[in-house]
């Protein structure tokens, strides 16, 4: 079937064959996962997760802003790249297609794309007259965490008026997991070997999700070409299955928040890979809520204009503004959990005030808000000519970021990105040839904020005060601003090339050299960072991060056989990671601070080398009543430092086995997933066991000429019930996968 890339800047054949694209109805009667969980079976992608609500796609080791994750080709500007507790924003309740790029060839799709692009693509905007108008009703239930969830969607035309709408409404509770899964350890410095099994209690807390969302579409379209608009509002709330504790009151617990492995993304790139061994943490957050409210309201234009004036054939422009905000905040469990979800709607915006006050009467921190506030405008120049495709491409972002509340740690950063980018395919008769190159200029501006103990205060205390006011007057401290502002422009460059061998074999390869600028929080961040466990110094003197990316891959059809090979390298300059200070550094300045009793972790830099292989085999079996396709695949990378440490949560290598039937009214796939033992960890780390996760779907349309459809699907996810712990998760011990889960959806099209 053809297949339609839309987030490319250039239509290329080359393009619509090595890009993955994974059909909307797999995802719409499927179960209802995270964004990583959903694409963690495809081969080269994978997922950092941080409970259920919260999966990052991973795509060649490479994670954070080095992959962007797009709506309908337009970067979703939340605050996930802060926390690994937060969620990506976006919703897959009614997608048409998801389409993937790796490697190289990503940087023809957005900027500073060194992993690859994810791109959800939901026809909100219709591009051409909707002829036949859709209804779509979904309902599901989930066993593993007693969840269920609904959504409606409808696309018609009412006098020439294209119409999309589409809502949707989830609650799902805490999960269960198998016996024995939640590991601690017993010494404090985090020594391996030395765990004990948490309380079985058989369910997780705080890694329950409600969620709702809303989604409309107007669209007039014509010979001149199209122009709409869409409106989406996502509000979610969803448990934090594991939170660090604030120990500024006794510094004596620093040795415990060592060995914790979990906090934020940052572009998977932490230098250390430490367990998540918080026992005593733990025990003291024991029958506390912590959750997180999210609110996300976007605005989309869209539109294109048929001119042929000269060398200039079409013009396209999208423009999207964003208001996103991520609130975290401390309840007690008891009789809180219930009433959350079921004021969920109503009730979203009162919950920071209420737990502030909660928080302050049982010792705990107040709610902390994340907020992104961000405006976008992308214009396509279409020149076109008969010999080949070829575009230029002016895009502008306004960004701005703040944190405030008892965990902020990150004073507000605006930012500003302007890019000029030319694009080009051309396919000569032995070859096709596509070429991309940007030149971006960002600017960001923020401050550090140094906190300094009054030391005459302190003094003049001891000697002539009691200890009451002692204690009053050691808090004091004096703040001191120091402004900061990062500049920098950058130049891109992509090519890749494809050549048929045979009818039935293609050699492809593609290089590219990408820069890009490092994050707000890799800049600016200066503060104790709870989700991680660590007090997080950023360096606003950070260099630009430069790839050099390079792959090769063979595909073969013929026969019912299909096969494809892929090796990749990527050689990173300034590659940039988030380190913990040793114990004997921190013993040092220990008496004047002790980074409110938690590990100081800076962001550093250092030159990386990530390189892997991507391997997929099969066979198409034709039967009578429909086709059953057996196929192997195999992914595998490898990170290491300059200085021959390992890059710390690299994905471990996997084997992918798969049987799927289809026929003209039923389809099924069986999937088993070789997860292998992760031993290549940074230094201080500790490995990962593997292990096997089997899953099972099947669905059976009813339908009869000229009347609905209506698709019942049964899905089983981890049917063998295994421990399974995500090596590229900062919380794999606390928060190991969800049990064995069973699940049913129907889909009733009209």
């Amino acid at each position: 079937d053809e297949v339609i890339v839309t987030s490319s800047y250039v239509r290329s054949s080359q393009i619509e064959k090595h890009s993955l694209v994974i059909d909307g109805d797999s995802i719409n009667q499927g179960a209802t996962q995270s964004l990583g969980e959903t694409l963690d079976d495809f081969v080269g992608i994978s997922t950092s997760d941080y409970g259920a609500a919260v999966g990052h796609p991973i795509i060649r080791g490479m994670s954070g802003d080095r992959v962007k994750i797009m709506a309908n080709g337009v970067p979703v500007r939340d605050v996930s790249g802060i926390g690994a507790d937060h969620l990506n924003e976006v919703d897959l309740s009614n997608v048409q297609q998801i389409e993937i790029a790796k490697g190289p060839s990503s940087l023809m799709y957005a900027s500073g794309t060194a992993g690859g692009i994810i791109n959800i693509v939901d026809g909100a905007i219709a591009k051409s007259d909707i002829t036949t108008s859709s209804l779509r009703i979904s309902a599901e239930t989930q066993t593993v965490n007693d969840g269920s969830s609904g959504s409606l969607s409808y696309s018609g035309n009412i006098s020439g008026l294209n119409l999309t709408y589409s809502f949707k409404d989830e609650r799902f509770g805490d999960y269960d997991i198998p016996s024995g899964a939640v590991v601690h350890s017993e010494d404090e410095h985090g020594d391996e070997g030395d765990h004990h099994d948490e309380e079985d209690t058989g369910f997780l807390p705080n890694t329950d999700l409600a969620s709702r969302s809303h989604k409309l579409g107007l669209s007039k379209t014509g010979d001149w070409g199209h122009f709409g608009v869409s409106y989406s509002d996502i509000e979610s709330t969803f448990g934090v299955p594991f939170h660090g504790d604030d120990h500024s009151e006794d510094g004596d617990d620093h040795g415990d928040d060592h060995d914790d492995d979990h906090g934020d993304d940052h572009d998977d790139d932490h230098g250390d890979d430490h367990d998540d061994d918080h026992g005593d943490d733990h025990d003291e957050h024991e029958g506390e809520r912590i959750f997180s409210n999210t609110d996300s309201k976007t605005i989309d234009l869209d539109g294109s204009f048929n001119l042929n004036l000269g060398m200039l054939n079409k013009l396209s422009f999208t423009y999207r503004d964003s208001d996103y905000s991520h609130t975290e905040q401390h309840a007690e469990e008891e009789g809180e959990h219930g009433d959350e979800h079921d004021e969920h709607g109503d009730d979203h915006d009162d919950h920071g005030d209420d737990h502030d006050e909660h928080g302050d009467e049982h010792g705990h921190a107040g709610p902390t808000t994340f907020t992104n506030d961000s405006s976008e405008l992308r214009v396509v120049f279409n020149l076109d000519i008969a010999s080949f495709n070829q575009s230029l491409v002016l895009n502008l972002v306004d960004e701005d970021t703040a944190i405030v509340g008892d965990e902020a740690f990150m004073n507000p950063v605006d930012s500003s990105e302007t890019s000029f980018g030319y694009y080009m395919s051309k396919n000569f008769d032995a070859f096709e040839f596509d070429f991309g190159a940007r030149i971006d200029s960002v600017e960001r501006n923020g401050s550090i904020t140094m906190h300094h103990e009054d030391e005459d205060d302190h003094h003049d205390d001891e000697d002539h005060h009691d200890e009451g006011d002692h204690d009053e007057h050691e808090e004091e401290h004096e703040e001191e601003v120091t402004n900061h502002s990062y500049n920098t422009d950058m130049t891109s460059l992509a090519a890749s090339i494809s050549r048929d061998l045979s009818d039935s074999l293609t050699l492809s390869a593609g290089a590219a050299f990408v820069s890009r600028a490092p994050s707000s929080s890799e800049l600016f961040m200066n503060g104790p960072h709870l989700a991680t466990g660590r007090f997080e110094v950023g360096n606003p003197n950070l260099d630009n991060e430069t790839h050099q990316n390079f792959d090769l891959a063979l595909t073969y059809s013929a026969n019912s056989y299909f096969a494809s090979l892929t090796f990749f390298s990527n050689s990173v300059d300034n590659y940039i990671y988030l380190v913990d200070e040793t114990e004997e550094a921190h013993e040092e300045h220990e008496d004047h601070d002790d980074h409110a009793g938690l590990i100081r972790a800076d962001f550093l830099q250092n030159d990386a080398d990530f390189s892997g292989y991507e391997l997929e085999i099969g066979k198409t079996f034709e039967l009578n009543s429909g086709s059953l396709t057996l196929a192997f695949a195999r992914d595998s990378v490898i990170g290491e430092l300059s200085d021959g440490s390992d890059v710390p949560r690299m994905v471990p290598a996997r084997n992918i086995y798969s049987a799927s039937y289809n026929g003209s009214t039923i389809g099924a796939e069986l999937r088993f997933k070789d997860v292998e033992e992760q031993t290549q960890v940074a230094t201080g780390g500790t490995a990962t066991d593997g292990y096997q996760m089997l899953d099972f779907s099947m669905t059976k349309a009813f339908r009869m000429d000229g009347a609905p459809t209506l698709n019942v699907s049964i899905f089983g996810k981890n049917l063998l019930n295994e421990v399974a712990r995500n090596h590229t998760s900062f919380v794999k011990n606390e928060v190991p996968l969800p049990g064995r889960n069973y699940g049913l959806k129907f889909n009733f099209e009209i």
